[in-house]
């Protein structure tokens, strides 16, 4: 029997409060939303040209950039301050909106994190995602973004079930100090995925001669650059 939800376009939805649009800060698509580091760098630094080095940073790799540029980037929705005291024992938090941006997570439900003495807080969200039937979202930390006076905790939710609001425990990771992130501050990054009704199990055991000679000519491309891995691998997708 066909499924007619097959033929469905596959929609990801960030939906608002009527009165939050176009005041709080939108979603945006990672990849729209590199930093400023990383659009300065240039493709290849001629000041490191040298035998054996192509001179080649971090703009030619493709896993690192796919990694940054997966999915979309949820801001925080508004400005907020963040008191950090006693070496990261308390966080104080204020904030530019009127309707709670953070709270605090209970110690005793992370007891023995290695983040510890940072207590365990929480950003507030407003913005709900919904996406197709079979459909959840990865939220981490925004990819290869450091800098944050923050780290929001990894979470997968089934969004295509769960249309409520979903909020982000976060540690301080700040020295002592009043540090302002800003609206629009990327908060973390959604990765859609479609989960599989089948469970993936796994082979562990030693390569053949044919897997080895496949893994030796995929590397010696690679490293031999020409954009190998951007023209042959990511063609597959």
């Amino acid at each position: 029997m066909l499924n007619i939800l097959q033929k469905e376009p596959r929609v990801m939805r960030f939906l608002c409060r009527p009165e939050d649009q176009g005041v709080i800060a939108r979603p945006v698509p990672a990849k729209s939303a590199l930093p400023d580091w990383f659009r300065k760098l240039p493709a290849i630094d001629k000041n490191h040209l040298s035998t054996g080095n192509n001179g080649l940073t971090a703009k030619r790799c493709m896993p690192f950039l796919d990694a940054m540029a997966a999915g979309w980037i949820l801001p925080i929705a508004a400005t907020v301050r963040l008191e950090i005291k006693d070496g990261g024992r308390s966080v104080e938090a204020g904030w530019e909106f009127d309707r709670v941006m953070v709270s605090n997570h209970g110690a005793h439900q992370v007891a023995g994190n290695p983040r510890e003495p940072s207590p365990p807080c929480k950003f507030h969200n407003y913005w709900s995602i919904r996406t197709p039937p079979g459909w959840s979202c990865l939220f981490l930390p925004p990819l290869n973004r450091p800098g944050q006076p923050f780290e929001c905790v990894a979470g997968i939710v089934d969004t295509d079930t769960y249309a409520a609001n979903i909020h982000f425990p976060f540690f301080a990771t700040a020295p002592d100090g009043l540090h302002v992130i800003e609206k629009g501050t990327p908060l973390v990054q959604v990765i859609p995925f479609r989960r599989v009704d089948a469970a993936v199990t796994a082979e562990i055991r030693a390569e053949t001669r044919r897997e080895a000679v496949e893994r030796e000519t995929i590397y010696r491309n690679t490293i031999a650059g020409q954009g190998w891995y951007r023209k042959v691998a990511r063609a597959v997708r």
